[in-house]
């Protein structure tokens, strides 16, 4: 692999870590749905084919759906969080270790440690700022950022397969707009808790 091409495949593999970072099961059901249909010539090879099975992609499914609706539930959310600190990384570093298992096995494993510490930090970025989305909407946000994620991982999957190369831009402005957000929700839950009682 010549080094645009090593390039490109860093970034994709940035956008999918990234991506589940925030949704544990999203990137890795896309990127099975991908593989099982052969679009975009993703190719699992025989290591992770069995993520192309139909029992492994209902699983996924439904460990989606699941996901999906328990990160709308305030407090609920947060448990969510504290158990995925450990399987997010994992699955980050799984689902870059399988989209580039057939195409370049010597790279897939090296790309898939690189991986898993991005995922970790997506997710603990997400973990930083819901606390203080709860705080500062009493939990009534908390299902508005969730489906932000949403479509923010599903975003980042298709854009890590279609352009690579926009992959480290988009992520340093989700740290900017991140950071900003975060301020702001500090900056509202300490008013709201120095607002003198009517």
């Amino acid at each position: 692999m010549d080094a645009v091409g090593l390039l490109l495949a860093l970034c994709l593999g940035l956008g999918l870590a990234a991506a589940t970072g925030l949704r544990a099961f999203l990137p890795l059901l896309m990127v099975a749905v991908m593989a099982r249909f052969d679009i975009g010539g993703l190719d699992f090879g025989e290591r992770f084919a069995w993520l192309e099975t139909n029992t492994a992609l209902t699983a996924l499914g439904f460990a989606v759906v699941a996901e999906f609706v328990l990160d709308k539930v305030p407090a609920v959310d947060s448990a969510t969080d504290a158990v995925m600190t450990l399987v997010r990384p994992v699955l980050g570093g799984v689902v870059v270790w399988a989209s580039f298992s057939g195409s370049d096995p010597a790279l897939a494993p090296i790309l898939a440690m690189i991986a898993a510490p991005v995922a970790l930090a997506s997710h603990g970025g997400k973990a930083v700022v819901r606390p203080g989305v709860t705080a500062s909407t009493a939990g009534v946000g908390n299902p508005a950022v969730s489906l932000m994620e949403d479509v923010w991982a599903f975003l980042l999957v298709v854009l890590a397969f279609l352009a690579p190369v926009l992959i480290p831009i988009l992520l340093a402005l989700t740290v900017w707009l991140g950071w900003r957000f975060f301020r702001w929700l500090r900056r509202r839950a300490n008013g709201l808790r120095t607002k003198p009682a009517a």
